[in-house]
């Protein structure tokens, strides 16, 4: 048994590059501890991430604002504050903030996460077109 108190051993906030898009920060929950990372993560809107898939899967806790998650070949699924999502193994996906809120998750990712290519514009604008056409339905 291991018990973090507070923030990850006073680890600083860092802005995140190279795997996303836009401006994003992450502040560590818990050191990396037998390959499973957690991190309270901040999308500006309409950053994101680049598409990667875990492991062993991930599972996000949307705690604040709004966004967006895909699984590659599906269209992007809405995700606001409370909502949970189970990520399976080796799934390829990317989630982000909307473009017109920031959102802020809590991201626990179990083994090696394996980063591929940035999120098109155009598959990123799909998110809008599927915000639109859910928006004219309802």
């Amino acid at each position: 048994m291991k018990v973090f108190h507070g923030r990850a051993s006073g680890t600083p906030s860092e802005q995140r590059g190279g795997t996303f898009t836009g401006t994003v920060w992450a502040d560590p929950v818990m050191p990396a501890t037998d390959g499973v990372t957690i991190n309270t993560v901040f999308f500006a809107p309409g950053a994101r991430t680049f598409w990667h898939a875990h492991e062993h899967g991930q599972i996000l806790h949307v705690t604040a604002g709004q966004g967006w998650i895909c699984a590659h070949g599906g269209q992007p699924q809405p995700i606001r504050q409370g909502d949970v999502v189970w990520i399976a193994p080796n799934e390829r996906h990317w989630h982000g903030g909307s473009a017109a809120s920031y959102m802020v998750h809590i991201a626990i990712s179990i083994g090696t996460t394996h980063w591929q290519e940035a999120v098109s514009e155009h598959d990123y604008a799909q998110a809008g077109a599927a915000a639109s056409a859910h928006r004219a339905v309802g």
